[in-house]
């Protein structure tokens, strides 16, 4: 293995990522997107394919006008075509005319896509590589040279698949990325064709550029970095086409925690960084994404829990604050009393084990797990659950009742679903009508108008996330569901669950668990 002491991190998720289903970004978007990597410490952020499509355009636009502390940022396209001189190729063109200070494009290395994709021969293909190069170097750019297809194309022609890096060598190229575009390579292969092409260049530089197809892009990436890589490409997330590319968010920790080549200044953004990304792109955050996910660092068994409390790496490979997260433990069925001592104590309720109050929580969400409630999402219920039972809760109103209808009128083509809800707040009895989009909203709406003379404030909590689950469908219609509700007041997120029969029921009781809770954290406050 070759001794690498800097790595450059090479961000494409604004080129690559967006090739992923779902992922889409305005220009704008761009823009905030490439000031957070840079801001993060990013040494390349490849802005996307100038000229492919007005948001790019217009982004590469913007970008000009832009200043960046720390990221140079790099247009992306492909060699000249085969029967076009490369000062006359109107896609190198516009490359440049992108004015970065990067260019980065790709070539065929692989033999196969050289005579049955593009249809040229053996030598046109590497002059094309050739001129592309070093037309792009004259205009003074810093040019990385992407090695389409590599590895499959070492496997089958390993001699043609190096003179293609030779001749990018020729033009003056200044990083040869090796991609694993097809993302079937296995990390001890990655090592030895990246090693072999060290031993044949010992002077260039080289990156890498994998894909997750077979679930290795980070482990190829590191693979190749071991090997004698120098530069890392991926995306934001793992972002990209089919499975997506090397995950980022994975590679940077693993860099610098556990090969010890520092890549970031402050690897305590990470998390935040990520969660910044799936908020732009309008995506939900992976729970269980290594390093910054929400349950990176959570802990369900009760000897687990008694484990950490003790000594945190007994069960955590590192400290959860060095990328930004923080450790979670669960309380569910599974639970010992240590989840519930640190629960209660995270929660300003210091009990002692053994106490009759610990076993008394202990037993009741045992008893509710089993019933079908499910405590790992739903934080705020389960501290509503532990400030009833401890004598802590006073609720912010009483329900008397509510009601829902729905009417379809077949003829006229129209639903109309109205809820009506009758609680006392303060003494007062308050009666509302509402309609909604369906019945859960409408009973969301009735309810905020009976509590918002008393409670204006609950103007700011939104309903982020409803899903529904049914616990036992061969029980069919009279099966048990079970609703768990995710809300914010634009600040913090907490998640509540109702189960019943009843899916209107069940809503309601999470519904209302989310305003208690709410409410309850007010009030705190402002004692």
């Amino acid at each position: 293995m070759t001794a690498v002491s800097k790595v450059t991190l090479y961000d494409t998720t604004l080129r690559d990522g967006t090739q992923g289903e779902g992922v889409n970004f305005s220009s704008l978007d761009k823009l905030r997107i490439a000031h957070e990597l840079d801001s993060f410490g990013m040494h390349y952020i490849e802005g996307g394919w100038p000229g492919s499509n007005p948001k790019d355009v217009e982004f590469f636009e913007l970008a000009k006008k832009q200043t960046f502390k720390h990221a140079k940022i790099a247009a992306f396209g492909s060699t000249r075509r085969a029967d076009l001189a490369v000062d006359k190729d109107p896609q190198v063109r516009t490359l440049l005319e992108a004015e970065t200070p990067v260019v980065t494009f790709y070539g065929k290395s692989w033999l196969l896509h050289v005579t049955e994709v593009l249809r040229t021969t053996p030598e046109v293909n590497r002059a094309m590589i050739r001129d592309t190069v070093r037309h792009c170097k004259e205009a003074g750019r810093e040019v990385f040279y992407d090695a389409e297809h590599f590895f499959d194309g070492f496997k089958d022609e390993p001699e043609y698949a190096l003179s293609t890096l030779e001749a990018a060598l020729e033009g003056g190229a200044d990083v040869l990325v090796l991609c694993e575009t097809n993302g079937g390579t296995l990390p001890h292969e990655i090592a030895e064709i990246v090693s072999k092409v060290q031993a044949r260049f010992p002077e260039a530089r080289l990156g890498i550029h994998s894909h997750d197809d077979g679930g290795l892009g980070v482990a190829n990436a590191l693979a190749a970095i071991r090997a004698g890589a120098v530069q890392v490409q991926g995306t934001m997330n793992g972002y990209g086409e089919r499975t997506g590319n090397c995950n980022l968010t994975t590679v940077i920790p693993n860099l610098q925690l556990k090969m010890g080549l520092p890549v970031v200044a402050d690897l305590t953004r990470l998390t935040g960084l990520s969660k910044f990304v799936d908020d732009v792109a309008n995506l939900p955050h992976f729970n269980r994404a290594p390093f910054v996910g929400s349950t990176a660092f959570s802990h369900k068994g009760g000897t687990h829990v008694n484990a950490v409390q003790k000594l945190a790496r007994s069960y955590e490979h590192i400290e959860p604050a060095t990328v930004g997260n923080r450790q979670v433990v669960l309380v569910s069925d599974m639970s010992g009393q240590d989840n519930i001592l640190h629960k209660a104590t995270e929660l300003g309720f210091p009990l002692q084990r053994g106490s009759a109050e610990v076993k008394r929580i202990l037993d009741h969400v045992k008893t509710q797990e089993n019933d079908g409630y499910e405590y790992e999402a739903a934080d705020a219920s389960f501290e509503l659950v532990l400030r009833k039972d401890l004598g802590q809760f006073t609720p912010s109103f009483k329900l008397l009742e509510y009601h829902v209808s729905h009417r379809t009128h077949g003829e006229r083509g129209f639903d109309t679903c109205e809820a009506t809800v009758k609680v006392e707040v303060n003494g007062e009895r308050v009666y509302t009508v509402e309609e909604g989009d369906g019945p859960v909203n409408a009973l969301d709406r009735a309810l905020r108008v009976a509590l918002s003379r008393a409670h204006p404030e609950i103007a700011n909590v939104q309903l982020c996330d409803y899903k529904v689950r049914i616990i036992d469908s061969r029980t069919g219609t009279a099966a048990k569901t079970r609703v768990l509700i995710e809300s914010t007041d634009g600040v913090n997120h907490w998640g509540t669950v109702g189960v019943n029969s009843n899916i209107i029921d069940a809503s309601w009781e999470a519904l209302v668990d989310s305003l208690e809770y709410f409410l309850s954290k007010k009030a705190n406050y402002a004692e």
